[in-house]
């Protein structure tokens, strides 16, 4: 199983937005780090890109199991299942992850504290430092 450590942010919100991703093995030891300029947008639609980047990564890399860990408890509520999604912006979002997550052979998504998440956000912020 490999593990995405996904986060959003947002400069404003809604403001200047990008996620950040660092894939790592069990053992800790990075696979992939990425992120990507989103735009004007709010936070908790950053912090969904990111998870929806990991698990597009996962699926193109063939990877059978995956978890995402997020210090967005929103979100990996929302994805667990166990918070609804009441905003319209949200929802196809939501949807997508949902639908992602599904093709793959074991998906967990856990929350964790924002200190246990620096690498994910600081590539998000890298991502926005550089525009």
């Amino acid at each position: 199983m490999l593990i995405a450590y996904t986060d959003g942010a947002s400069r404003g919100n809604p403001g200047e937005a990008a996620y950040g991703v660092r894939v790592c093995d069990e053992d800790g030891v990075e696979v992939a780090c990425f992120g990507d300029y989103l735009g004007r947008q709010t936070n908790n639609y950053a912090e969904y890109q990111g998870a929806i980047a990991a698990l597009r990564w996962a699926l193109k890399h063939a990877v059978p199991a995956l978890e995402i860990r997020s210090d967005s408890q929103l979100i990996v509520r929302q994805i667990e299942g166990r918070y609804r999604v009441k905003s319209a912006a949200l929802r196809p979002l939501w949807q997508e992850a949902r639908r992602l997550a599904g093709q793959l052979e074991t998906f967990r998504i856990v929350h964790l504290r924002r200190e246990h998440n620096v690498e994910a956000d600081s590539m998000a912020n890298a991502v926005l430092d550089a525009r």
